[in-house]
């Protein structure tokens, strides 16, 4: 599932799954795999997987600094988008264990001078995601923010006088702006800035040396350049004022500090058992504090993702093997969740399946007919499957059409990227439904 800092409504394709051989060391099939996405100008950045306490791989992929070639290492320092949210959470947390405030309060309790229409938002539908404030991502105005300078209170003032998608509680939707008066809240309850007190909370207790809240004017050592794939391979991403993600999007770390970090949240080195079963405890979607809670194959998967312009972000930990997989990329692209989702199945001793090395078949054009149509992906998204030549073509809303080779009869990928789409028919030998096989995802898209 990803949670980036700025949604968007496109599907990349970019998927799973495995190596034939496996007489291969886990290691040799990790890094067959990530290779793969480094090959293709997919994945650069820095990968780290351990099981408690062991580490399997810490490697450094592609260039930190393209343009002055410095490679990227396990000591480099990613922009980690939205998995800050997890942290701005625990810090709720923290000051709930503080005494300093409740989660089940209102907001207007902290903040009077709220819009009317607030009124019943609670500290846990910000939390949640459930509070329905609009997206600020979603507005018009938003590309010009990222531009320039602003503090929490100019970034609020854009969507306080929104109506609400919805009422509080009675859904989820996915909300950066909630984030962002959370992190108000941080800074009022505690008389710190949410810089200062994430590093007075969390950071120096837990020897996170290489973590902190991003600025655009400080000089960090060691920190990423961020890249955007364009016709030449990469480019240089963007401009984005950090202070426009603020608690919602806006810190820096690296894969052995988030290692820690993992270590220290999952024993109870940060929050107490009470409140850590509060994190964990999942609303609506499969999403607890700040943070997504969701199975796999029986085992419990707490993850998160964050996307910024020029970097994307993983992190997943499997409590029942207490295994940690951490992706950090200085490319945009959904590799990150491609590679963690099949860094997790090897790592459980799974087979994992490279397109590369899948074999096409022919498929007689009566059957490839069926599949044509148009398919509901998400609710702004729609998979189009036309065909030419004798090869099924997919669309993607707002995205070049993609040829697709057949697999069998009903499995098809994408040769140049990691993607699988499985059609489904009922007992009639009508087609239902497709199936989008996406970075350990299957993602059901009914046809219309």
């Amino acid at each position: 599932m990803r949670y980036p800092w700025l949604i968007t409504s496109s599907l990349i394709f970019t998927l799973n799954i495995a190596l034939p051989c496996a007489a291969q060391s886990k290691i040799e099939e990790m890094e067959k795999f990530v290779a793969s996405f480094v090959s293709s100008q997919q994945f650069m950045g820095t990968v780290l997987v351990a099981q408690g306490n062991d580490i399997i791989l810490n490697k450094g992929y592609g260039s930190a600094n393209v343009e002055w070639n410095i490679p990227n290492a396990p000591t480099t320092k990613f922009r980690l988008g939205s998995i800050t949210k997890q942290f701005t959470a625990a810090s709720i947390l923290l000051l709930e264990q503080q005494g300093k405030l409740k989660t089940t309060e209102l907001l207007k309790k902290h903040f009077p001078d709220i819009p009317t229409a607030w009124d019943k938002i609670t500290i846990f539908n910000l939390v949640t995601h459930s509070s329905g404030i609009p997206e600020l991502s979603n507005f018009p105005e938003f590309e010009a923010l990222r531009l320039s300078p602003t503090t929490p209170e100019k970034t609020i003032a854009i969507f306080r006088d929104k109506p609400l998608d919805f009422k509080p509680g009675e859904k989820y939707s996915y909300s950066n702006s909630g984030y962002i008066l959370l992190g108000a809240l941080i800074e009022k309850l505690s008389g710190k800035t949410y810089e200062h007190f994430t590093q007075e909370n969390i950071f120096i207790p837990l020897k996170m040396n290489n973590s902190g809240y991003d600025s655009n004017t400080d000089i960090i050592m060691y920190r990423a350049a961020g890249y955007t794939p364009n016709a030449q391979g990469k480019g240089n991403a963007g401009f984005e004022d950090m202070s426009l993600p603020y608690a919602a999007g806006g810190l820096y770390s690296t894969t052995e500090d988030l290692l820690k970090w993992e270590h220290a949240l999952f024993s109870g080195g940060v929050l107490s058992k009470a409140s850590l079963k509060k994190m964990l405890t999942p609303y609506k979607s499969d999403y607890g504090f700040g943070i997504g809670i969701s199975k796999d194959k029986d085992r419990t998967i707490i993850h998160h993702t964050g996307e910024l312009k020029g970097f994307t972000t993983s992190l997943a930990y499997y409590p029942e093997t207490k295994t940690t997989v951490i992706v950090l990329a200085n490319l945009n692209g959904d590799a990150p969740e491609a590679i963690s989702a099949a860094l997790g199945a090897i790592v459980h001793g799974e087979k994992v399946v490279l397109n590369a090395d899948r074999k096409e078949i022919n498929v007689p054009t009566e059957i490839l007919k069926k599949y044509l149509g148009t398919y509901q992906v998400f609710a702004n998204v729609t998979l189009t499957i036309t065909l030419a030549d004798n090869h099924l073509i997919s669309q993607i809303t707002d995205q070049i059409p993609v040829p697709l080779l057949a697999e069998s009869e009903s499995l098809f990928f994408v040769k140049d990227a990691e993607a699988q789409i499985e059609f489904v028919e009922d007992e009639k030998h009508k087609i239902t439904h497709a199936v989008v096989h996406q970075s350990g995802e299957n993602i059901q898209a009914p046809k219309l």
